[in-house]
């Protein structure tokens, strides 16, 4: 596999007045294409700050971060603005769907961002909801409306799945067939998938961990034979 992605000395500060606060602190590590990354590490680490930056969501102090061959501090804003439509699934832990279109209609809403021929029942059918494609958001279950988060990221066909707490606002059984989705997504589809948490057991599960605290790597760790997830002790 080769490098997607390549954090070089990035540093991100936030200033509020005099004060300066160092979110994410001179950080190197890189993702292979195809890999299932976990970064964790504490509220208040820096995980969604590292989340954002490598999402085109907010933009480096110094430092370099390298996607697809391109650095994308270098950027304007139409280019940003492109490379998240077209390289970046996002998936929050909130859903973010829109509640008065259907699970299929937020799914091919898709085709109004990206030129890609986007088959909605078909990406539904991926995550085993194409029975509900014609049901809105407050008729779905919690679970139900997170597939439909995931059918709609990856209906574009991005390099990268970029997952902040997904699993955050579901009870354990549901988040577990959440993170099975995601982690066969990167086994059987070759997405390279990154999920920020705090939960240390989904560690067991990844390809690579990179652990974050106070804005520092503490240290990034290569399992070689990582578990599933339907495997691990919750």
């Amino acid at each position: 596999m080769s490098d997607i992605v390549k954090f070089e000395n990035v540093v991100k500060e936030y200033k509020s007045g005099e004060h300066i606060l160092t979110a994410i602190d001179h950080i190197d590590f890189t993702i292979e294409e195809g890999e299932f990354v976990v970064i964790l590490g504490p509220s208040g680490a820096g995980k969604s700050t590292l989340l954002n930056l490598l999402g085109g969501l907010d933009t480096v102090t110094s430092g370099k971060i390298i996607v697809d061959g391109n650095n994308i501090e270098s950027f304007n804003d139409n280019q940003l603005t492109k490379y998240r439509a077209k390289n970046v699934g996002f998936i929050f832990q909130f859903y973010n769907l829109i509640p008065n279109l259907t699970a299929l209609e937020n799914v091919e809403l898709m085709k109004d961002i990206v030129d890609v021929d986007i088959d909605g029942m078909k990406v539904l059918a991926s995550v085993g909801l194409d029975r509900h494609a014609n049901q809105f958001p407050s008729q779905l279950s919690g679970g139900e409306q997170q597939r439909v988060s995931i059918a709609r990221a990856v209906a574009k066909k991005p390099s990268m799945l970029l997952c902040d707490e997904p699993t955050g606002a579901l009870d354990s059984k549901t988040g577990v067939s959440i993170l099975n989705l995601l982690q066969n997504m990167s086994v059987n589809n070759n997405s390279t998938v990154v999920i920020v948490t705090h939960n240390a057991i989904l560690a067991e599960a990844a390809d690579k961990v990179i652990r974050i605290k106070n804005g520092k790597i503490e240290s990034i760790t290569i399992n070689e034979n990582p578990k599933k997830v339907t495997d691990l002790e919750w």
